[in-house]
């Protein structure tokens, strides 16, 4: 259990004790103001005031017992779609998922959350870009308690970089589990430019700088080096994940990025265990030692601005970001090229 954290149990009845303790002293006043001081015009009427005056006194101190003392021991987080700084979906249209940087501060806030003793994480993810996803990992291995992964559909590539800061791994008979590789694309225009009359005149200091642009071909040197930023990826996921999930580097290799059904993926010790969400808490129950655990999902709050922001983007996206990505490549990639653990 985390050191310094709240007993779930005894907060509980904290918790009935200020609500009955509220009830009863709002009912006492109450009656002192509406009953005793009135006359016989106003008992009617001051009967209705002590009703109502219990049954606002009974919600504020509910409302204050949940604050004080929330029910919750164990806080969830989810990593839901791709995995990115802003939360895009890529090249294509899409809706993307949760910002990468949203999900650590949801991880950040229940470490330093007394009541959240372990953490439940949620993973439904094809993966994303390498260094979100290594944020979110290290968010995970930082909290102070106990920690489980919990696969439901997919857990592939930068889902399964995250696990691996996680104690444990969960996950369904039919998760989709594993593809621990990288891989980098570009899209080649090289021949539509031809066709429409465009050309790439190179004004550039450094010999690869512009490796990777879209509009030329890329030659052996060029094609090497590039193939080496992403060998250096992948010994790095290699790394985390046979650090975090206790595996032979052989054994993380020889999986060839290959995806696992989830028993599969148990018996190569990719996953920890088979299990539903029931199996899960009961899992955390255990480690916290109690009789059974009481989850709160952290979610994310964006301001005003950005949930507008969103809307017209996914809108403009629509009809524009398609042609861009061809021509130009996308703002945040190395000339067009971009590195993904998917």
């Amino acid at each position: 259990m985390a050191s310094g954290r709240s007993s779930n149990g005894g907060g509980r009845g904290q918790r009935l004790a200020i609500v009955f303790g509220g009830t009863v002293l709002t009912v006492v006043v109450a009656w002192w103001l509406f009953l005793d001081y009135a006359y016989d015009l106003a008992d009617v009427v001051g009967i209705v005031f002590v009703l109502l005056a219990g049954v606002m006194g009974a919600r504020a101190a509910a409302r204050f017992a949940a604050q004080r003392f929330p029910s919750y021991d164990v806080a969830e987080v989810a990593v839901e779609g791709p995995i990115r700084r802003d939360g895009g979906g890529g090249g294509l249209p899409s809706r993307g998922g949760t910002p990468a940087d949203d999900i650590v501060e949801q991880i950040d806030r229940a470490n330093d959350d007394t009541n959240a003793n372990g953490l439940l994480l949620r993973l439904n993810t094809p993966g994303g870009e390498v260094v979100p996803s290594e944020d979110i990992r290290l968010a995970a291995e930082r909290f102070d308690g106990p920690t489980i992964a919990y696969a439901t559909d997919v857990c592939a590539s930068g889902g399964y970089w995250i696990a691996s800061g996680c104690d444990e791994l969960f996950a369904r008979d039919a998760s989709i589990v594993g593809s621990i590789g990288v891989i980098g694309s570009r899209v080649n225009a090289s021949e539509l430019a031809d066709k429409v009359g465009l050309s790439y005149e190179r004004l550039a200091a450094g010999k690869y700088k512009d490796a990777g642009v879209p509009l030329k071909e890329l030659d052996g040197d060029e094609r090497n080096y590039l193939q080496g930023i992403i060998d250096g990826l992948y010994d790095d996921f290699v790394e985390r994940v046979v650090a975090g999930r206790d595996l032979d580097p052989e054994t993380v290799r020889e999986t060839e990025a290959r995806v696992y059904l989830g028993e599969e993926a148990r018996e190569l010790g990719l996953v920890d265990e088979i299990g539903t969400r029931e199996d899960v808490e009961a899992r955390l129950a255990e480690q916290l030692d109690v009789s059974e655990v009481s989850v709160q999902e952290f979610e994310p709050t964006p301001p005003l601005r950005r949930r507008l922001n969103l809307g017209a983007r996914d809108i403009a996206y629509s009809f524009g970001a398609g042609v861009a990505s061809v021509l130009g490549g996308e703002t945040g990639d190395a000339n067009g090229f971009e590195f993904r653990v998917r």
